[in-house]
């Protein structure tokens, strides 16, 4: 099994013949196989009931997570689990007088799995997937793997500042990101540098085109436009103009040895959606360094992965 976060695999045909019944659960067991169900509850002592369609599955508090045990894991990532979807591994069947069966689990034991064969092999500049899980003022948190999670810090999201991380990301969604460095099992990310450098995206627009924008700041000299999450320009002032709005620009000019893009807003348009869906310029492999600014510009605007 690939370490992937939690609910790559639970609708896939391995992943549902071995949760379905007894002889699967018992294969599972015996080969140490990581299998995805869902949580029903939990409850009041902090086990969870996860369901299965052959048996009542259990886990208990100390497996429901690392560090749960030690205290060093909060029981909210317990809690939380409730009515979502995590991976554990089969400890023990036990058949009862009436013919149930019940099914003890680890989800513990999935999570350090994967720490050992998978997150520990992890190097700064490595390319991951990883799921949304939660959005706070300074950042995403993902899971990285088997619903061990990770930080995108907001001001490693993108280039273009955004007010908050739901400007850029949505709960449950699926994303790439880089690893910005990896101790002692702590995982600490990046997400900008898989979005374009100024050129790579300043090259997708002509001057003359009139497009949308997102306004991300008003100024007294002007207002910025988001035209990409790594990429923004500076529009002339204009009244009733406010952050988060969605508009449409003129393109006036792109200036590459000044790294700016000029902009007039044509006109305010209807409230939409956030779009959350990225064009990753790079998705997979390593990256050793990322230059997001222009040759001409004389700006130094980088990342190294060491």
């Amino acid at each position: 099994m690939y370490f992937r976060p939690e609910g790559y695999f639970f609708s896939t045909s391995s992943n549902q013949r071995l949760i379905s019944t007894i002889d699967g659960l018992e294969e599972a067991r015996e080969n140490g196989l990581i299998v995805e169900a869902r949580v029903s509850m939990c409850t009041s002592s902090h086990d969870l009931i996860v369901d299965l369609p052959c048996a009542v599955g259990f886990i208990q508090r100390e497996e429901g997570a690392i560090g749960i045990a030690e205290g060093t894991t909060r029981d909210i990532a317990v809690i939380s689990r409730v009515n979502k979807v995590v991976c554990f591994k089969v400890v023990s069947l036990h058949k009862s007088e009436s013919g149930e069966y019940t099914a003890v689990l680890s989800r513990r034991a999935a999570q350090e799995e994967c720490m050992k064969k998978y997150i520990s092999s992890l190097r700064s500049g490595d390319i991951i997937e990883a799921k949304v899980t939660h959005l706070e003022q300074f950042g995403c948190f993902v899971d990285i793997g088997c619903g061990i999670p990770s930080l995108i810090p907001i001001d490693a999201i993108s280039v273009s500042r955004i007010s908050h991380p739901s400007d850029r990301f949505m709960l449950g969604q699926r994303i790439k990101a880089v690893i910005h460095s990896n101790e002692n099992g702590r995982i600490c990310l990046t997400h900008k540098e898989l979005l374009g450098t100024w050129s790579e995206n300043a090259e997708r627009y002509s001057v003359g085109e009139t497009v949308g924008g997102v306004v991300r700041s008003v100024e007294e000299y002007g207002i910025f436009v988001e035209l990409a999450p790594n990429l923004a320009g500076l529009a002339e002032p204009k009244d009733n103009v406010h952050p988060g709005q969605n508009v449409s620009v003129y393109i006036k000019s792109i200036l590459p040895d000044k790294m700016k893009v000029k902009l007039v807003i044509i006109d305010v348009c209807e409230d939409i959606s956030p779009n959350c869906n990225f064009e990753y310029f790079i998705e997979s492999g390593h990256i050793s360094e990322w230059i997001y600014s222009t040759p001409e510009s004389g700006k130094n605007i980088v990342s190294e992965f060491l």
